[in-house]
């Protein structure tokens, strides 16, 4: 854990917009006191999480096989080898704590006052996301104590289980707080993910809620737990709509995503993103391989079907490069300071950053229907999964669907297109789980790889091969897969908090499994 307890601090006009171009890093300092408040914190809190997606997204995207390197980079290392070190993706831990001591921040300082009530809602439920995603990747990691500052530099570890089934109460406490909020302080434009819109907030408790205990549902122990919380979700709304954050993104001042692939604030074309093209097998879902998908296809991927595709780890012979002075995922005309607005993945520098899909709830309901955990019916959910995916890419830098683009009729168009393939037909699959989890990982694709990384180690799909597989060329897993199964701690908790950092044993990444990972 860090010592230091930094603060982040989103400079907000509360008028229609909100901008700031510089973002403050308050480290709390005894001989220096120093002083914000909640309101301030929170919409800081909340564009350091939208510039985390794309950490996690990075190395999801790399290991759950989106994305493969690129002709004229050299690639070495844990990213093609999976035989991570204490000082590989530690990025996803520091940074995420740094994060959530913001959000705890906000919670001690608005838990005692009824007109702040909201505030401290919304950063429960984004205490709830940040450490779901640490244990996701982590497993056991501090929790009870491990935002305490300087009262508790050496944390302890909690049990990942025991954290998950706190989160999820810490997530109803949200919604109750909500629902009786009363008269209190509405947010506004401070709350750059909803603007205010406490009913929204709800919905997306409810979907991570959702999320977490679809993710646990398989571990025995937790039977009586998932059917307990289960059964207080109800008919519970979930996102209907995409849950993006927008501190008010510009060309000085732009989205995460874009400024790390496309292109920096002068127009120079981003390595981050020129170094990586997507795999051979993220292609086999859209160019008729495995899935006929080409309006999808055409709207992710430049080029294609001609799209250049690689397999992670192979660094022999004539591999692909990348487009020149662009990447492989933007679909629009122009480079750098040129680029055009446009649709799919990369829409513009200043689009919204995507926390949770539409297109993942409704996934999820369908999932959670076809198990018997909620009522309804799940080839609706799994429609709208479908068509939720094509709105998505179909927006613009507005957030809203680009003119001449039907998300419901070339939805409709695709599912009928591939009638009785097991991986898109649901009314004719045999194996629905599979279906939906296929459908959930091409809608998650390149958006939040870390996502589907998780669900493909929870249910081993989507399906690999020795024939179709995304598993690096080179892969030092012993594994039977090849592929690893969680990271290792960070060597700064080693050096700082050896009494209470798990000791690992040897092929420890590649042979123990997060606990909720049966697969």
């Amino acid at each position: 854990m860090k010592k230091i307890f930094k603060l982040f601090a989103l400079c907000v006009l509360v008028l229609a917009t909100v901008s700031c171009n510089d973002f403050l890093d308050i480290n709390e300092n005894p001989n220096a006191a120093t002083s914000t408040t909640p309101q301030l914190v929170l919409p800081g809190a909340l564009n350091t999480t939208a510039s985390l997606m794309v950490t996690y997204n990075n190395y999801g995207s790399g290991v759950g096989g989106y994305v493969a390197n690129a002709g004229g980079f050299g690639f070495s290392g844990a990213y093609i080898t999976y035989n991570y070190s204490t000082t590989d993706n530690t990025g996803l831990w520091s940074g995420m704590y740094d994060n959530l001591n913001d959000y705890q921040y906000v919670i001690n300082n608005t838990k005692s006052d009824p007109v702040l009530a909201n505030f401290y809602a919304i950063a429960k439920i984004m205490k709830s996301h940040g450490f779901q995603m640490l244990v996701d990747q982590y497993g056991n990691v501090p929790y009870t104590n491990a935002l305490a500052g300087g009262q508790n530099i050496t944390p302890e570890y909690d049990a990942a289980q025991d954290i998950y089934q706190d989160l999820i109460v810490q997530l109803d406490s949200a919604v109750y707080i909500i629902d009786n909020a009363g008269s209190a302080t509405n947010p506004g434009t401070t709350d750059i993910m909803f603007g205010g819109n406490m009913a929204r907030w709800k919905q997306f408790a409810n979907t991570l809620k959702l999320r977490m205990l679809i993710r646990i549902s398989g571990v025995t122990s937790l039977s009586s737990f998932v059917s307990e919380k289960f059964a207080t979700l109800g008919a519970s709304n979930f996102l209907t709509d995409d849950a993006i954050i927008n501190p008010g993104y510009s060309s000085s001042n732009q989205n995460p995503y874009w400024n790390t692939y496309h292109s920096s604030t002068a127009g120079t074309a981003a390595t981050g993103g020129r170094q990586y093209i997507p795999s051979t097998f993220i292609l086999t879902f859209y160019n008729g391989s495995k899935i006929a998908d080409p309006d999808r296809g055409s709207t992710v991927f430049r080029s294609f079907p001609n799209t250049v595709n690689n397999r992670l780890g192979n660094q022999i012979g004539n591999v692909p490069t990348a487009p020149a002075n662009t990447i492989a995922w933007y679909i629009g005309r122009g480079n750098g300071i040129d680029a055009r607005d446009t649709v799919g993945l990369f829409k513009g520098r200043t689009m919204g950053m995507p926390i949770m899909l539409a297109a993942e709830s409704y996934f999820l309901q369908a999932e959670a229907i076809e198990r018997g955990f909620l009522t309804g019916t799940a080839a609706t959910a799994y429609r709208q999964g479908v068509i939720s995916s094509f709105r998505y890419l179909y927006k613009g830098v507005n957030n809203t669907v680009a003119a001449g683009y039907d998300p419901v009729a070339d939805a409709d168009a695709y599912l009928a297109e591939n009638e009785g393939n097991q991986l898109v037909d649901y009314a004719s699959s045999t194996n629905k789980i599979e279906t939906i989890i296929t459908q959930k990982y091409i809608a998650l694709n390149f958006i939040h790889g870390h996502e589907a990384w998780s669900e493909f180690r929870r249910t081993g799909y989507p399906t690999i091969t020795s024939n179709s597989t995304f598993v690096s060329t080179v892969s030092q897993a012993t594994s039977p897969d090849r592929l690893p199964r969680r990271l290792l701690y960070p060597s700064t908790e080693y050096q700082l908090n050896s009494a209470n950092v798990p000791q690992t044993p040897t092929n420890f990444v590649f042979n123990t499994p997060i606990f909720w990972d049966a697969n």
